[in-house]
Order: C-alpha cells, then structure tokens, then sequence
C-alpha cells in the first residue's frame, strides 16, 4: 500500500455540465462547485495531505464568453475574502501559481491579502490561476536562456534540475496523485511536467457532486497502485 499522498492535484471539471442537467446558468453550476473546493479541503486535511493543488482558471479559459470569466472572477474574489479568517484559523496556507499579474485586481488583492497565511503548516492550498504548462514551460526556457544570454550559466548547465527551478511550482514537491472529474481523460495543459511519474486517477462524477467520499475513494485507490518510476516492479 502507497503512503497518503503528500501533494495531491485536481483538474475541477464538470461545472458547466452540472448547471446544464438542472436547468440552470453555468454560473450556477461554479457557485456550487465553490462548495466541492471547501469538502476537498476538508478531506485533504482529514487524510494529511500536505498540498493540495486546484486548477482553478487556465489559459484557456480566457477564451470562454465574458459574462462567464467575470463571474468566475467574482466568485473567485468573494471566496477568497471569505475564506480568508477561516484558512489562517485551521492553518491553511495558501499560494497560487501562474500568470497572477493577468488576474483582475481584486483576485490580486485577495491574493495579497492571504500572504497573513504564509506560516501556516497545516496544508498548503494551491491555486492555478491563468496557468497553462505550455506557458509555464515557455516562461522557463524564456528565464534560462536569458541566464545564458549574459553569462549566467552555459547551455550545457540547462538539466532538468534547471529547468524545475525556473516554473512556478518550484517551491512545491511534484504530485502524487491527480484527479479529474467530470468524465474526461485528459490532462488538459496542466502540470505536464510535474506530473511525469502522477498517479492518475478519473471519475465521472462532475466537480459539484465530489464531495468527502469520493476524494476518500481517490486515496484507497492511490494506495493500491505501484508506484515504479520506469523502474522493475516488486
């Protein structure tokens, strides 16, 4: 049996199509989802997880209609105002990763605000705000070959030890275990590179309908699975 997963990361899917089987605007179906994040959070610490990553608002999600981006944004800065008090109570830290400087001024804000957290040990809670692999990945090559632009470092000191400390989770371990919900099997641009040796682990059940069980169900699970890192098996 595996160990309880120290960084555990979710790609939080199934909003749209939750609001859409009740007959409610999708901006419905996010409000509940607000709901899930705080049952995750509460499992995750239940079960000692140690980060808990959340792929919040991607680099293509720009692209979705206005009126939808905006009330994530809204949603998004009440939650973070919100949860604020309570998060420094239970120990919570929280960070964020991605193009946070893309993000409207009141999530900025909420952001700021929650650096009262930063010594908090009890879990870390992370935020992937205009985050795209891609992008963080480009960033990276971007901050390395302008070290070798002025004689900070050879090209031939470029490893992927280099190229870790360049992205934006640099500070974070790589994660155990990825969850998807809402059906699909896709990694949809998140943490490509970190997630190299992830445990992965899908189910159908839309992000607003995941509650405690079902995070539970994801960690029985994980333990079953022989982690071998291209390596030989037991």
């Amino acid at each position: 049996m595996n160990p309880t997963p120290v960084h555990v990361a979710i790609i939080m899917d199934g909003n749209g199509r939750w609001a859409s089987q009740r007959g409610l605007k999708r901006s419905e179906g996010h409000k509940a989802g607000a709901e899930s994040v705080r049952k995750a959070l509460k499992a995750a610490m239940a079960a000692e997880v140690r980060v808990l990553t959340l792929y919040a608002f991607s680099t293509e999600n720009w692209g979705r209609p206005q009126d939808e981006v905006q009330g994530l944004f809204e949603l998004l800065s009440r939650y973070l105002e919100s949860e604020a008090d309570e998060l420094l109570r239970r120990g919570v830290r929280l960070s964020a990763i991605g193009d946070i400087e893309a993000m409207p001024a009141p999530v900025r804000d909420g952001l700021a605000a929650a650096e009262a957290t930063a010594m908090n040990e009890a879990i870390t809670l992370n935020l992937a705000l205009s985050y795209g692999s891609r992008a963080e990945l480009a960033r990276a090559a971007r901050l390395l070959a302008d070290e070798v632009r002025r004689g900070a470092r050879t090209v031939e000191s470029i490893t992927p030890e280099a190229v870790e400390q360049k992205l934006w989770t640099n500070l974070l371990p790589d994660p155990d275990l990825l969850i998807r919900t809402g059906g699909d099997m896709r990694a949809s641009n998140f943490l490509l590179w970190q997630c190299a040796y992830t445990e992965l682990y899908f189910t159908p059940t839309l992000w607003p309908d995941f509650g405690e069980d079902d995070f539970a169900a994801a960690l029985e699970e994980y333990g079953r699975r022989e982690r071998r890192y291209g390596l030989c098996g037991a």
